[in-house]
């Protein structure tokens, strides 16, 4: 199992990315959300046909087709790769490689859907989700694009929330890095997954959990929380 789904990134300019990469439950919540949007589409477009009789038949037709093979399509091209849905739960999606997905990644990811959808349930897709390190679905990989949180969304507080607390135990310089990244990640972690990655340290700080790991990263680093 995955303890942190972050996904470090090289570009060749030697700048390193970090793509916080989602996984299964805020995919589907930001799914049912865009399926309930296209569900009132569809019934608000329905009962306009009714009320304008037989001549509005091709128009609704071109409706549906439209909401149905490239609503997640225009939304991702120009909406930063997020659709209503994907944006209420604070996840888009990118090329693998961090850019802005286009028009190509999304229609063949798109496309691809209905595959991910045998046999009606989406079980290829969530095999692959399930499968795959960065939780791509058959569409994803066929696209070379993957599902990130949006990380502008998300409320950026400082990880040192706590007084400095000096460590009693030597520790490495590689220790003491991976102390102040965790303490960097924090704010961005719920409060279960920081928990569980903090466990790991315990043969080496026993006792430690997180709120005392950002103790400790305040204290390396010399600083305290500013609020």
């Amino acid at each position: 199992m995955q303890l942190d789904t972050t996904q470090n990134l090289a570009t060749p300019e030697g700048v390193e990315l970090r793509l916080p990469v989602a996984g299964l439950a805020p995919r589907a919540l930001a799914w049912l959300v865009d399926a309930l949007i296209k569900a009132a589409v569809i019934f608000t477009a329905t009962v306009t046909r009714g009320v304008m009789g037989g001549t509005s038949f091709a128009l609704y037709l071109i409706v549906l087709f439209f909401l149905l093979w490239f609503y997640n399509v225009l939304f991702e091209v120009f909406r930063h790769g997020a659709t209503p849905g994907k944006s209420a739960v604070g996840i888009r999606v990118v090329n693998a490689n961090g850019t802005p997905v286009g028009w190509t990644g999304s229609l063949i990811r798109n496309l691809i859907r209905n595959v991910d959808l045998i046999p009606g349930v989406y079980l290829f897709g969530f095999a692959s989700l399930m499968l795959t390190e960065k939780f791509q679905r058959l569409g994803d990989l066929a696209a070379s694009t993957i599902v990130v949180y949006d990380t502008k969304n998300v409320e950026r507080k400082s990880a040192f929330g706590i007084a400095p607390e000096p460590l009693r135990i030597p520790l490495t310089l590689e220790e003491q890095q991976t102390i102040v990244s965790f303490a960097e990640r924090t704010p961005e972690l719920t409060g279960d997954r920081a928990a569980e990655l903090a466990s790991i340290v315990e043969p080496v700080l026993p006792g430690a959990d997180a709120q005392k790991l950002c103790a400790y990263a305040s204290w390396l680093t010399g600083r305290e929380q500013r609020t």
